[in-house]
């Protein structure tokens, strides 16, 4: 089934990220405030509206679906929900911060999940702290070895890269990988949200960079393999891992997009990095019974899906919005 959600630019969307809950147990400095104000619970879309959104993506073509947050395993019930979209015809990802890997990762497998992404922005303890204000390296490294047992077809690893902050980790990062047989992505990181923590301009570290630092060992190679997602695969000659980019300064990847991303208030966002968006949630609540008109929406949508973000590190952030309230 091809895509029916085609934009202006001829981009087909075949892929929908779903935010799943907008809290998360981990308060990442690059994501979200140290004292976040989370919405209300009327405001959030029930488990089986996430479901109903879900299935009229299906139905119009998008054949891979990725949960994310905040935290999507904090959500409570989500199981629930991950099971019913297992039996969808889609490829079924997560995106986790891994701290509820430990006892929930057989679980999605069972479900249907074929592949994860893990964020891990440092190997050292104390650090680990400091970037996630609260989270616990240990509690993670234990969730990635559940992952690692429990059958997926794919595990990666997600790292943001800090200039002074991590970026020194990247070798040691990229040989925890290959230890561990997971894939890896460094990740520009995205003005999204005023953040306090850090100067972004200062602490930006292009993927360029990292590439050339990690040259300095391992000779990487270009690959053309795709996830569906913005990741550029490079491959090694004595490992069967990748190790990708995500580069939305340096690389912009608008060209080729394909995907859209739908906020747990019901905010379609055509753009990560604009404010052009649509209210799934007053369709679903005022017509609850017209999957017609929900999908009629979506094709509606495509419309004012932009060519692409315009992210300026030298200024404010244009969009207010953390990334947790956004999607990964």
């Amino acid at each position: 089934m091809s895509s029916q959600l085609v934009d202006r630019f001829g981009r087909h969307v075949s892929y929908l990220r779903l935010s799943v809950t907008d809290r998360c147990d981990f308060r990442c400095v690059y994501c979200m405030a140290e004292k976040m104000q989370f919405l209300p619970h009327d405001q959030v879309l029930s488990l089986e509206e996430l479901y109903d959104v879900a299935h009229a993506f299906n139905q119009l073509g998008v054949n891979r679906i990725r949960l994310t947050g905040g935290e999507p395993l904090v959500r409570r019930g989500v199981m629930s929900l991950i099971e019913r979209l297992g039996q969808l015809p889609v490829e079924l990802v997560l995106t986790t911060n891994g701290s509820q890997l430990h006892k929930m990762a057989m679980d999605l497998a069972r479900c249907g999940v074929e592949r994860l992404n893990i964020s891990l922005d440092s190997l050292q303890p104390e650090r680990f702290k400091t970037l996630t204000r609260n989270g616990r390296l240990d509690q993670v490294l234990t969730g990635i070895e559940a992952a690692r047992s429990a059958g997926f077809k794919r595990i990666k690893l997600n790292t943001v890269m800090l200039k002074g902050r991590n970026d020194d980790e990247v070798l040691d990062l990229v040989d925890f990988a290959r230890r561990a047989g997971l894939d890896i992505s460094f990740i520009e990181e995205m003005p999204l949200g005023q953040i306090t923590e850090h100067e972004r301009a200062e602490c930006f570290c292009s993927s360029d960079e990292l590439r050339e630092r990690i040259s300095s060992r391992y000779a990487l190679t270009p690959s053309t393999e795709r996830t569906g997602g913005p990741s550029r695969y490079f491959r090694m000659a004595d490992s069967d891992i990748r190790v990708g980019f995500i580069s939305p300064h340096s690389h912009n990847f608008c060209g080729d997009c394909n995907r859209v991303r739908v906020t747990v208030e019901g905010r379609l966002l055509l753009c990560l990095g604009n404010e052009h968006s649509v209210d799934l949630r007053e369709v679903l609540r005022s017509y609850p019974d017209d999957a017609e008109r929900l999908q009629q929406t979506l094709i509606n949508a495509m419309a004012i899906k932009p060519e692409k973000h315009e992210f300026n590190l030298e200024e404010q952030p244009q969009i207010l919005r953390f990334m947790n309230m956004t999607g990964g």
